[in-house]
């Protein structure tokens, strides 16, 4: 008996058959094969498409306007906000020394101080009496626009011939009556205004009220005649231009006159009525077109005549709404001073009062009033007439504007 350590029995191997093996190696080959062909014949993966980005729910804010400026009031404007009623009043008014210092008429002193800090005109107007030399002049010049707080305008009629207050009393620069130079052209219009223009500011003047732009047509007319820069309107008007360009080349200020047209009547203003018997649209074919020119120039001022158009109205044109602002400011297009002649004529003082003239020319669109018989009586109506609504501080104001800016303009009031 075999009595020896016992062995386990050896563990048991499964033998596949060769040909099963074979079978089954051969058959995992063609599975795969044929997953590979499946995948290779599928589109490839598109990557997915991004979703479009979702609108906001909040509205973007609208931008915030930028305001609007408020524009920078103007020199003039910032003057006439500082005013008092009776100051703007006053403005509209040029007188002559005697209207407010009668015993001062060549010479300028506490008397004449005074009478500005009461009245403070918008000016002062000069003849041959006022003046006696070169030195007196200018001395009396300087002292009246030392006394006043807005500088004044310093005014005379300086045309030239046998209408003139320096030629024939201080001894400046004679130059003859305009008519003479008719033939020379523009530039001796131009060269006679720029040598009147140097002496009268070399004296102290700042304004010259002048050049006549009447036309001499009417041979019977003594009051222009010869004072015309000629008796042809389309020759008148060019010279008339040229002149204006010298008097603003000399220094001072000018003023067109006798708006609409003194040159064809024959009744003198200074002594009544002066009626002008044209249509408007002859005046437009022939008076008008030197005053036109003179504007488109650049004249300062246009100077209103004492005349009745009775085609257009049956008062004074200083008086008249329709030949004042409707047909020299909005169909001539004029921006300026307007300004009426001399308010002691015949023509006014015989048929109205002081203060009745200066609020009808002041409604019509007048902006200047020149040497009225009752400053006083004048002052006090316009005031009264702006008070109770007849005239509206509106209409007030604009005529101060723009005489504030006629200063400026030509250097009176300092710019600033």
């Amino acid at each position: 008996m075999y009595t020896g350590k016992r062995t386990d029995p050896p563990s048991r191997t499964w033998l596949i058959p060769a040909g099963v093996a074979l079978a089954v190696v051969l058959a995992a080959i063609a599975v795969f094969a044929a997953l590979a062909l499946g995948q290779s014949a599928a589109q490839p993966p598109q990557p997915s498409p991004s979703a479009p980005p979702v609108p906001s729910l909040t509205p973007t804010p609208a931008p915030t306007p930028e305001p609007t400026p408020t524009p920078t009031p103007d020199q003039a404007e910032r003057m006439l906000g500082s005013m008092s009623l009776h100051e703007k009043v006053c403005q509209l008014f040029i007188v002559q020394p005697g209207d407010l210092t009668p015993g001062e008429l060549t010479a300028a002193g506490t008397a004449a101080q005074g009478a500005l800090e009461e009245y403070p005109v918008g000016g002062l107007l000069f003849d041959t009496s006022n003046l006696v030399s070169l030195t007196q002049a200018h001395a009396m010049l300087s002292n009246l626009q030392s006394f006043s707080k807005i500088p004044l305008i310093l005014t005379c009629d300086e045309e030239g011939g046998r209408v003139n207050r320096l030629m024939r009393t201080i001894g400046t620069t004679y130059v003859g009556p305009m008519l003479e130079f008719k033939d020379q052209g523009p530039d001796k219009a131009a060269e006679n205004a720029r040598t009147i223009a140097k002496d009268m500011k070399f004296c102290g003047f700042n304004m010259d009220l002048a050049p006549v732009a009447d036309v001499w047509s009417n041979p019977a007319n003594t009051v222009i005649g010869d004072r015309a820069y000629s008796d042809d309107f389309d020759q008148a008007a060019g010279l008339v231009a040229a002149a204006v360009e010298g008097f603003h080349e000399g220094g001072v200020a000018c003023a067109l006159k006798h708006f609409p047209g003194h040159g064809d009547t024959s009744a003198d203003s200074h002594y009544g009525s002066v009626y002008v018997y044209k249509s408007l649209d002859e005046l437009r074919a022939a008076e008008l077109l030197p005053f036109q020119a003179g504007i488109e120039a650049g004249a300062d001022a246009v100077m209103m005549g004492h005349l009745i158009i009775a085609d257009v109205d049956d008062q004074p044109a200083l008086f008249s709404y329709k030949i004042v602002t409707e047909l020299l400011r909005e169909e001539l297009g004029f921006d300026g001073v307007v300004i009426t002649d001399g308010l002691k004529m015949r023509a006014m003082t015989d048929h109205y009062g002081s203060g009745d003239i200066a609020v009808g020319a002041v409604q019509a669109g007048v902006d200047l009033l020149l040497s009225p018989q009752d400053l006083g009586e004048a002052v006090a109506a316009l005031t009264k007439a702006v008070e109770d609504g007849t005239i509206s501080t509106q209409r007030l104001d604009e005529s101060v504007l723009r005489v504030l800016r006629l200063k400026i303009d030509r250097g009176i009031i300092p710019a600033a």
